[in-house]
This record gives C-alpha cells, sequence and structure tokens, in this order.
C-alpha cells in the first residue's frame, strides 16, 4: 500500500519513537531505584539519573555503595547504547532526507483530501504518459497512480501530481479520492490489472466513467463486461488510424488537429443538457438559435436511450439528458457553454480553457 520511501519513513518513525520510549524508560528505571532503593528523595533521585545518562563527569549526588554503583554502570551503559541509537536514526533520517520527505507526504496527503471532479490515471508508462500530455495540454485536473519507483519519480520530474500504489485495490483507489473522481483511466501494462482496476473503480464508484486500455480482443470483451465505458486496443486503433492516413490524409488530419495538442484552432466538446439548468430544452435547433447565437456546430446529438442523431436539422428537438457533441473555437464553445447552462464537473469534461 506504501511506497518505498514511504515505508522507509515510516520504519524511521517508528525507530525513532522506540528509541525515546527506551529512553524515557531507562529515566525512570534510574529514578525509581535511587528513590526507592538507595532512599534519595525524587529530585536527587531524578538529577543523579539524568546527569548518569549525559555522562557530564560530575559527582555523585549521594555516597552509593558497591550495589549502587554497579547498577550506576548499568545505567550508563543502558544510556549510552539508548542514545547512540537514536542518534543514529537520526542522522540516517537527515542525511537521507526522509524529515523532507515527511513534509512531502503530509502535502500529498492534504490534495488527495481536496480531489475533486479529476481524472485518474492508472500507470505511467508509454501510453500513460501520452494520455498525461494530453491531460495537460487539456489543462485537466488529473492525478497519476503507478506502482514503480521511476515512473512515479519522472512523473514528479514533469510536474504531475503522482503517488506510487497499486491501483488495483480498493485502498489506493480510495486514497485518490475515486468517489470524488469524473473518469479513471486503466492504463496498465498487463490486462488483467486493468480488469481489476476496472472492477474495483465501478465497484467503489459505480457512476465514474471508466476508460481501459487492451491488448487483444478477448480482453477488450472482458474489460468491456467489467463494466469499461470504453475499451481501447493500441493495435487495434493504430491498425485502423495507420489506414485512415493511408486512404483519406487530410480527413485524419483535420481530425487529429481538433481532437489533440494545447494550440488548436477549433474545438471539439460535449455538452450534456441539464433539464435544471438548461433553457433550451423542448426547442428545435432553429428555436435555440445556437449556431447564430455562438458559431459553434452541433455534429451531433446523442439522446438518453442511446439513439446517435449525426447532422441535425434544424427541427431537431432538444430533449432533457441529450449529449451534444459540438465543433467551434474555444471563445465559441464557452459562448454555448454559457447559454446551456453551467455543467458540473462531476459530470462532464471542462469547458475548453482559456
Amino acid at each position: 500500500m506504501y511506497s518505498t520511501p514511504e515505508k522507509i519513513y515510516r520504519r524511521i518513525q517508528k525507530e525513532l519513537l522506540a528509541g525515546a520510549i527506551a529512553l524515557v524508560g531507562v529515566l525512570l528505571l534510574g529514578t525509581l531505584w535511587y528513590r526507592f532503593i538507595e532512599g534519595w528523595s525524587w529530585e536527587d533521585a531524578a538529577y543523579m539519573t539524568v546527569i548518569t545518562l549525559a555522562t557530564v563527569g560530575y559527582g555523585e549526588t549521594r555516597p552509593l555503595g558497591d550495589r549502587g554503583r554497579l547498577f550506576t554502570i548499568g545505567l550508563i551503559l543502558m544510556g549510552v547504547i539508548t542514545i547512540g541509537y537514536i542518534v543514529n536514526r537520526f542522522t540516517e533520517a537527515v542525511i537521507q532526507g526522509y524529515f523532507q520527505e515527511g513534509i512531502r507526504l503530509r502535502q500529498q496527503r492534504r490534495l488527495m483530501k481536496s480531489l475533486s471532479g479529476h481524472y485518474i490515471l492508472c500507470g505511467f508508462g508509454r501510453t500513460g504518459q501520452q494520455i498525461a500530455l494530453e491531460f495537460q495540454a487539456e489543462g485537466a485536473n488529473f492525478v497519476t497512480v503507478d506502482l514503480d519507483d521511476a515512473s512515479v519519480e519522472k512523473a514528479r520530474q514533469l510536474g504531475y501530481v503522482a503517488i506510487q500504489g497499486d491501483a488495483t485495490l480498493d485502498d489506493t483507489l480510495l486514497q485518490l479520492r475515486i468517489d470524488r473522481a469524473i473518469c479513471l483511466v486503466a492504463a496498465l501494462p498487463s490486462d488483467a490489472e486493468n480488469l481489476y482496476t476496472v472492477l474495483s473503480a465501478k465497484t467503489l464508484n459505480p457512476q465514474i466513467r471508466a476508460i481501459a486500455r487492451a491488448s487483444t480482443r478477448e480482453a477488450l470483451q472482458k474489460l468491456q463486461r467489467a463494466g469499461a465505458d470504453a475499451v481501447v486496443s493500441p493495435y487495434i486503433t493504430g491498425g485502423k488510424r495507420m489506414a485512415a492516413a493511408a486512404l483519406r490524409p487530410q480527413v485524419l488530419d483535420f481530425v487529429d488537429g481538433i481532437l489533440t495538442g494545447a494550440d488548436r484552432e477549433l474545438y471539439m466538446e460535449e455538452f450534456r443538457l441539464d433539464p435544471a439548468a438548461c433553457p433550451c430544452i423542448g426547442q428545435t435547433l432553429r428555436e435555440a438559435k445556437l449556431r447564430s447565437q455562438t458559431g459553434a456546430l452541433i455534429l451531433a446529438i446523442r439522446r438518453v436511450d442511446g439513439t446517435l442523431i449525426g447532422g441535425p436539422t434544424a427541427d431537431t428537438m432538444l430533449m432533457a439528458g441529450d449529449l451534444l457533441i459540438c465543433m467551434g473555437t474555444a471563445e465559441q464553445l464557452r459562448q454555448l457553454n454559457q447559454i446551456l447552462g453551467p455543467i458540473r464537473p462531476q459530470q462532464l469534461p471542462r469547458p475548453p480553457k482559456h
């Protein structure tokens, strides 16, 4: 559950705590001995114990017999061993930077608690790195998780929020606040890991949109049965795109230009019509005048029952729950967003960034 640096930090914490408890125990043992065995006052007993453990070289507070001197020798040895152990652990923690790691972990916990309306990227391999680049280009709020130390460190060096953990475990997903996330992308190297991740995600948050990577057609089908909303096979998708690049190069360039990249002129975005906020429900596209007011183009409408209307006409009715797939400049889509009503990030991706 914990990353390697976090495990070491927690081990150092426990060792320092054990050393402090041992030191307190030695102090208490010495004080009780001098108080009840030697018959000294509490003040003298405590003072004698402290100067003995500190090895400052002061003389005896009161004369000691042979038994008292033997105990004092043992007390000195216990004190030297205990203090030496504490100093050793503390020095290691300072040199290795584990206190800084503790500060980073506390900051990370605070960040995890504040996450909301975010994307969870599971796996930071070659596929995960490309997904992170697209998320960053879009200004999406996302966090990545990977079990490999080197991958997590690389993600942090690139400025991403990353934690080390096993995405197939419920505890890890809960730490990533999956209950508040809007989408999970399973880009782990193994189909089995992606399957477990999707199953766990859908169990913890049935409303989350789960997207998974699959290496084979069989894995693709299993992930779909497991509840993945979309399954992408790099080999199948790559083959289709290569064929499209050969047969329809200009079409592919145009589609790529509006789907990816940070410096696009045109964007594609989707908008859900919320009956509580959208004033256009019950109107036709002609009556709503969305194109004339914003300049954005309505490419398709998906009804609540899944029916897809491609190239809707002016007489197409806008209904509650419709998903509008639109194309336009960033400014046009922002104006369209204002007309259709506020979009809650828990339900839909963010509008195009400024």
